[in-house]
């Protein structure tokens, strides 16, 4: 006797979010069931990995994640292309850690340059991410959204504290937000709510629940995720239906285990632990439900990438 699986029918869906524009534009969203539930109900497109450059040097990342991108971490349009030509990345995700007012302090225009430079130089899907710094964000990603009117750039995190003139920017030149919230549904859903009132557009939303690494409370945030999900597929909450967009390299690589020399604790090869730290956590996301990655390490791209095509074979 065939064992027959039972299945849920779910009457929500995710909505689809075309980020960047051109050839090399990528459309997210369009599910119709659970992460990975091929036999409940469709899930069109694969989640998609965005690689990590910084507009300065970095000074805090571990020996391993830095390896993959010697000689060019000091210029962001070399590291941008490099990561494209040699990794093939799908996205690019520019940090302006330069922008930082406890850091170097750049100002709006000098980040503005910068993201324009990069956006020139790469044809695929540009993420600008700011400092989650409220006030100075609010300037330099509205200079940043002004700099670039046609480039359909994906702009974040925007915040509650600063929704209102960023998006405007976003309104005004036709790129993505990224609505960021602290790992909280009611949050996330209020800050949808709100830039929904002001008139950004579904399709030009994607929401950053804010995210962590093994270890480090990733359970929550799956939790929060997994939750998200639920309400925009059985319970036809429209505003927790965007795409679900995750910040994670950061929170990976900033942890003690990851910077650990070889063998302390007895925990063997730095390098090793590190990608597979990255490499868990970023898969951990993507059954929770995640979009988009965000990822450094090539080696942990690499990964991600082979686990996805086997959990979709």
């Amino acid at each position: 006797m065939a064992l027959e699986i039972p299945k849920t029918s779910y009457t929500g869906k995710i909505k689809e979010v075309s980020l960047g524009k051109g050839d090399k534009a990528v459309t997210v969203g369009g599910e119709s069931a659970y992460p990975f539930y091929l036999f409940e109900g469709e899930m069109p497109r694969l989640p998609r990995i965005a690689m990590e450059v910084w507009d300065c040097e970095p000074d805090d990342w571990p020996k391993a994640a830095l390896e993959p991108f010697a000689g060019v971490t000091g210029d962001p349009v070399a590291w941008s292309k490099k990561c494209v030509d040699d990794y093939g990345a799908e996205m690019i995700t520019l940090f302006l850690q330069s922008t930082d007012p406890n850091g170097l302090d750049r100002s709006a225009e000098e980040a503005a340059a910068v993201v324009k430079k990069v956006a020139d130089a790469i044809d695929v899907p540009l993420i600008v991410w700011g400092t989650n710094n409220v006030d100075k964000d609010n300037d330099v990603l509205r200079t940043v959204a002004e700099s670039c009117p046609d480039r359909r750039l994906i702009i974040g995190p925007v915040q509650e504290g600063n929704y209102k003139r960023i998006g405007a920017a976003a309104i005004g030149y036709n790129h993505t937000v990224v609505a960021s919230s602290p790992i909280d549904i009611n949050l996330a859903k209020q800050l949808n709510i709100l830039l929904g009132n002001l008139g950004v557009p579904d399709k030009q939303i994607v929401i950053d629940p804010t995210v962590s690494g093994i270890g480090y409370g990733i359970e929550y945030a799956y939790s929060v995720m997994e939750r998200m999900r639920m309400a925009g597929l059985t319970q036809h909450d429209d505003k927790l239906q965007s795409p679900i967009f995750c910040m994670l390299s950061k929170e990976v690589w900033k942890s003690k285990e990851a910077g650990l020399p070889d063998n302390e604790l007895m925990m063997g090869d730095a390098k090793k632990r590190g990608i597979m730290m990255e490499a868990i956590s970023a898969m951990t996301l993507l059954l929770a439900g995640g979009d988009v990655i965000m990822m450094r390490h090539p080696e942990a791209v690499k990964l991600v990438k082979e686990m996805l095509t086997d959990l979709t074979a």
